[in-house]
């Protein structure tokens, strides 16, 4: 890592400055008076939800240490700079294979390791229920077990720092305090639950919502139901799909305006980010069909979405091509807020002493940004022409 000076305009401000980056950390932020090129400077993305990348896919073995490195650069080429891979249900031996796998690619990998500050688990604590289930598989859908998420902590060398559970099972407030005790965040997703469930969830200590608004029913009570309760839930931080797929604009901004601060993107992306359409078998869903706009669903019920295959910049490019947020906003809910969540460094954002994750942005005549440069920790990862870096 070299010391490097990036100038741009303030994603927040868009006024032109200079940060000065120093051993990978911003050493300090000045205002300039011009700029040269109309470049961006905004925090690198951090996604909670990244079931694979570009042809790698980490619920699906084989998948090597080296499939993991791959899918940390790929990223960065997308503007990401830190994500927790995450392992959907899966029979045990199945997860515990996984997590070791992560666990051992973080260990021999310095780029994985500075990228992955944890593991996501989602499920298989779930419900059973066809909708709320989505493309988990029914036949590993467990109740809750301490001693079972123990064991793939230990697998995963104490990184599991999320789990997404449903509250519908008997004993649920047990593991979700046995968590929180371990410093793991507790989401609520793929759920039936009812809102008293959901409220004794809250009450032991869950602080998220995963994808609200997908892994449900397609047809619920008017009120009440457990996509209201969840918004109602101030304690819920709510993580949504802007993907174009998986919610509806105007059900985005509902959500965007009930939660404000306490929303934040996530991409639900896998391994056919990138992927020619066509009918795949996976790990994730079984047989999938990958559609010509880019839309993941269960091939034999295409009404239920397998994952996502757009990137968590075009969650950020939806939000600012349908006016549903500012640019600052936009970009924090897929940085700061996230890093936030989980109490990385990188919460920070672009101020004097945070982790020099910076990406160059340029924006594009339909509103959207589209990424120039990358940089991790004050090193270059990516660019797409000298001029910027």
């Amino acid at each position: 890592m070299t010391n490097l000076i990036l100038r741009g305009r303030d994603y927040r401000t868009l006024q032109p400055i200079e940060l000065e980056i120093e051993h990978g950390t911003i050493s300090d932020v000045r205002a300039l008076n011009k700029l040269e090129e109309e470049i961006i400077l905004a925090p690198g993305l951090v996604d909670l939800q990244v079931n694979g990348f570009q042809g790698v896919d980490f619920n699906h073995f084989p998948f090597s240490e080296e499939d993991v490195l791959n899918a940390t650069c790929a990223l960065w080429q997308q503007g990401v700079t830190s994500f927790l891979p995450t392992v959907i249900t899966a029979m045990p031996e199945e997860i515990a294979q996984a997590m070791q796998r992560l666990a051992s690619a973080r260990q021999h990998h310095p780029d994985v390791a500075r990228a992955v500050p944890g593991f996501h688990l989602e499920g298989p604590f779930l419900s059973p229920e066809d909708g709320p289930r989505g493309a988990h598989p029914r036949e590993a859908i467990r109740a809750p077990d301490i001693a079972l998420f123990d064991s793939w902590q230990q697998a995963a060398q104490q990184h599991i720092r999320l789990l997404t559970l449903s509250p519908e099972w008997p004993h649920s407030d047990a593991l979700i305090k046995h968590c929180v005790a371990q410093q793991v965040r507790v989401a609520i997703g793929h759920t039936s639950a009812t809102p008293a469930q959901i409220h004794a969830a809250v009450d032991a200590g869950a602080t998220l919502s995963t994808h609200l608004g997908n892994g449900a029913h397609l047809q619920l009570p008017r009120h009440p139901n457990y996509i209201w309760q969840q918004l109602a839930e101030d304690a819920l931080t709510a993580t949504l799909i802007a993907d174009g797929d998986h919610l509806p604009a105007d059900v985005l901004k509902v959500f965007l305006r009930a939660k404000g601060e306490q929303a934040l993107l996530v991409s639900d992306v896998t391994s056919f980010a990138g992927q020619p359409p066509g009918i795949y078998d996976t790990a994730i869903g079984g047989r999938v069909q990958l559609s010509a706009s880019g839309r993941l669903s269960i091939a034999d019920a295409p009404q239920l979405l397998a994952g996502s295959a757009r990137g968590l910049l075009e969650g950020v490019n939806f939000l600012l091509r349908h006016q549903l947020a500012t640019l600052a906003q936009a970009i924090e809910m897929a940085s700061v807020r996230p890093a936030r969540q989980l109490n990385l460094p990188q919460q920070q954002g672009l101020a004097c002493g945070a982790p020099a994750d910076v990406l160059l942005l340029a924006a594009q005549a339909d509103g959207g940004v589209a990424l120039r440069g990358c940089v991790k920790q004050g090193a270059v990862v990516w660019r797409d022409g000298e001029d910027y870096l």
